[in-house]
């Protein structure tokens, strides 16, 4: 009989030991995304960029502003000096150093990123949280807003919004690339909401006579976050093409003087790439690779999250 019941006892031990030793859904998901090529590839890529972003200043080896070879520049004549001692990817049309600039343009491309994503999923979080918590017509006039933005091509979007600002400049792009994200964040937040209605611990809140906005704050919306962090991450990426697009099309900042790749590749590609095709092909190249580095770090941690994938 004690053999008998030792035998059933075992495989109860072992699981009571599993959970002893568990982990949180985040802990599984960073060790799941440390074992994955694609998310060390994206998390690498990131990490660079914001090291660069960070520390510009400090690593740029000359002025970006400083107009060092403008004597050498003759742009009737097709002449902009290229990789020499002391200029490894030469100069720009005004004669600057354009490694420098390249380095500084990584530090005011992520603060249009970033600016641009808090404001989107600010905005968005109020929309989506609103329709979720409250329901009714409120959720349907919010929810016909969110589909009215939604039915515009997101470039589109960005380019009528611009366009409402007589002086472009660089909030310019700022505020229209954030107004492409907020249906993408209020609907992804709504339907999360909408989930957690039903969930046992919404349900036992509410028979216990919690307020409404206790159960919406301390309940419904921390458990929500998850997938609008995820898509942050993925938004970054398409804030950063959005706004070098916009920039392209002369929608953005107009001051040649600031260094942001969005402007260098506008310049370039648009006056120079006969003479000197380099120079949009570099802030080309790195608006590319910043964007594959987020969408795989944001991939990844999307995959790491889903409770579908745990083992």
């Amino acid at each position: 009989m004690n053999t008998l019941l030792n035998k059933k006892k075992e495989p109860i031990d072992r699981l009571a030991a599993s959970s002893a030793k568990g982990h949180s859904l985040g802990g599984e998901a960073l060790r799941r995304m440390m074992r994955s090529p694609v998310a060390i590839t994206g998390a690498v890529i990131t990490g660079l960029f914001l090291l660069v972003a960070i520390f510009a200043p400090l690593l740029a080896p000359k002025d970006p502003y400083e107009r060092y070879l403008q004597s050498q520049v003759i742009l009737g004549q097709g002449i902009i000096p290229g990789a020499q001692p002391g200029f490894p990817l030469g100069v720009d049309d005004f004669g600057r150093d354009y490694l420098s600039r390249l380095l500084v343009g990584a530090q005011n491309t992520l603060l249009v990123g970033v600016l641009a994503t808090i404001i989107g999923v600010v905005v968005g979080m109020i929309i989506g949280g609103l329709a979720g918590a409250f329901g009714g017509w409120v959720d349907t006039v919010l929810m016909r807003l969110v589909d009215v933005m939604l039915s515009v091509p997101s470039l589109l979007l960005a380019i009528s919004v611009a366009a409402l600002f007589q002086k472009p400049s660089q909030w310019t792009v700022i505020v229209a690339v954030s107004m492409v994200s907020v249906p993408i964040f209020a609907r992804l937040l709504r339907g999360s909401m909408l989930a957690q209605r039903s969930s046992d611990h919404v349900l036992a809140a509410t028979s216990l006579g919690v307020k409404r906005g206790a159960i919406v704050l301390r309940h419904m919306l921390p458990n929500s976050l998850g997938p609008v962090i995820v898509q942050a991450t993925l938004t970054l990426a398409t804030a950063i093409l959005e706004a070098a697009a916009l920039s392209f099309l002369g929608l953005g900042d107009p001051d040649p003087n600031r260094a942001e790749w969005g402007i260098m590749l506008s310049r370039s590609a648009r006056q120079f790439l006969d003479i000197r095709p380099e120079l949009a092909y570099y802030p080309a190249i790195a608006i590319i690779i910043v964007a594959l580095g987020f969408t795989l770090l944001g991939e990844s941690l999307r995959e790491a999250l889903d409770p579908k994938n745990r083992r």
